[in-house]
């Protein structure tokens, strides 16, 4: 793997951050990913890296609420992986591996950056990014300071619903946008968040969930993934964080993901998948804690 650090101009997000946006290379992909750095800090807190789940808007729809706010107090990066839509590659069917190694260039390319000097990084990975971040932990232990798993799971074959689910939106996604972005949205939050939110929200939902060509390839890595054999060799503290309403990956496989890391700790939201749109401060709070404990 080679590296390739071209940052764009640093632009101002707000009165507490400024944003560039970088790109790394890899033996198959261009990668690109957004580094916030706070104002101002004292001594620097180790780098917090957000590894986003399946859908081609990547790290731009998932962490744009949050990012600024963990970025307060420590540099945040937020990269897009390959089948999303800033980051280009070969077009291959992607891996659970692959994926990884793109994560792996970003944090070495940290180091020849604006956020050098820190130290291994604190991984955060949300569901498919979860399984991502933990091969890249396993495989890569001296990048990795903590490992934080969001709505993630270890393995799909075995799990009928998984299964079936994965299977209904890459065979939905080809044949009509509108029920795959329903069924989506369906699974990815709760009755109770969808009903509180109410109709018109919902309904704006649906367009920003699109089975585009990036987001069917992160289904089909959706189908395929098994990462059982690396758990074993995650040695960074872990924090498993489910929500117990999940349907789309059901907080059973949360909490067998947390039970095959040894030593690993584990907390629960009452929320869906997509649990920090639900319960942000909770979140946070919590993601926080961690990463700041002794």
């Amino acid at each position: 793997m080679t590296t390739l650090a071209t940052p764009a101009a640093t632009t101002p997000a707000t009165a507490a951050h400024t944003v560039s946006t970088h790109t790394v290379s890899t033996h198959t992909a261009r990668v690109t990913y957004d580094l916030t750095l706070p104002a101002a800090e004292g001594s620097p807190a180790p780098t917090l890296v957000l590894v986003h789940g399946t859908g081609s808007a990547g790290a731009a729809l998932t962490w744009g609420q949050l990012a600024p706010r963990f970025a307060e107090h420590r540099a945040v990066v937020t990269p897009d992986l390959s089948g999303t839509d800033r980051t280009t590659d070969d077009g291959a069917p992607l891996t659970v591996e692959g994926l990884a190694a793109q994560v792996t260039a970003v944090i070495e390319d940290l180091e020849h950056g604006p956020a050098a000097g820190r130290g291994p990084v604190d991984l955060l990975g949300f569901s498919m990014g979860a399984p991502v971040v933990a091969a890249v932990a396993a495989l890569r232990p001296d990048l990795v300071r903590r490992l934080i798993l969001v709505a993630g799971w270890a393995h799909t074959e075995g799990d009928e619903y998984l299964r079936n689910l994965f299977t209904l939106w890459r065979t939905l996604g080809p044949l009509d946008a509108e029920a795959f972005g329903r069924s989506v949205s369906m699974t990815g939050f709760s009755r109770g968040f969808l009903n509180t939110i109410g109709r018109d929200q919902v309904e704006q939902l649906i367009p920003n969930l699109p089975p585009t060509p990036g987001t069917l390839r992160h289904v089909d890595l959706d189908t395929r993934i098994d990462i059982r054999a690396l758990l074993p060799l995650v040695q960074a503290p872990t924090l498993v964080i489910g929500g117990t309403e999940d349907a789309t990956v059901p907080v059973e496989q949360t909490r067998a993901l947390h039970a095959a890391i040894p030593g690993s700790s584990y907390a629960e939201l009452p929320a869906g998948h997509v649990l920090f749109f639900e319960r942000p401060e909770e979140f946070r709070a919590l993601v926080e804690d961690f990463v700041d404990a002794p």
